[in-house]
């Protein structure tokens, strides 16, 4: 139990610091009003190298961060997910991202968590996008894409702009 509340200290430390930083090396606030925007070259070099580290299509990590946070650096949902790919506190420690304001820390670590979940699913993307929006925990306990609206409508969106990319190429 000891451990638990350290972890759950750290990744408040990782949201507080997160936020005093702010991104300030590229000029992003994570508060205020949006949308904050990078520009496309930087966000298509920052998406390529995490995707290529990964070995996972850029394509489908960019339709993830059009859906995430409409390639809003900045972006914080209500639950508290952060940044491009919408890392949660926790999601952003476990892959060391210590700033996920940082657009190039955050695809890095979300592509890293993509690729752990492609290869935990064996390479189905469904799954692995119901995961990346609903948990494992979740794809576990309904052995498929959970019954959830939320996740239906993401696993959808993000694969609709998926295969759009893959016919634009």
């Amino acid at each position: 139990m000891v451990q638990a509340g350290r972890t759950g200290w750290r990744a408040a430390f990782v949201v507080l610091a997160s936020l005093l930083a702010a991104c300030s090396g590229a000029g992003l606030y994570p508060i205020g009003d949006g949308p904050h925007r990078l520009a496309q070259a930087r966000l298509d070099r920052i998406v390529a190298q995490a995707s290529k580290a990964n070995r996972i299509d850029a394509a489908l990590v960019k339709a993830i961060i059009s859906v995430e946070s409409g390639d809003d650096p900045s972006a914080i949902s209500d639950a508290g997910a952060m940044g491009l790919m919408q890392l949660m506190p926790s999601t952003a420690l476990s892959y060391g991202v210590t700033n996920p304001w940082d657009p190039q820390q955050n695809v890095a670590g979300g592509a890293r968590h993509l690729s752990d979940l492609l290869r935990e699913y064996d390479g189905k993307v469904t799954l692995a996008l119901a995961a990346y929006n609903a948990g494992a925990g979740a794809v576990a306990r309904y052995k498929g894409i959970p019954p959830f609206a939320e996740t239906n409508a993401y696993v959808s969106s993000v694969l609709s702009q998926y295969r759009g990319a893959a016919t634009r190429r």
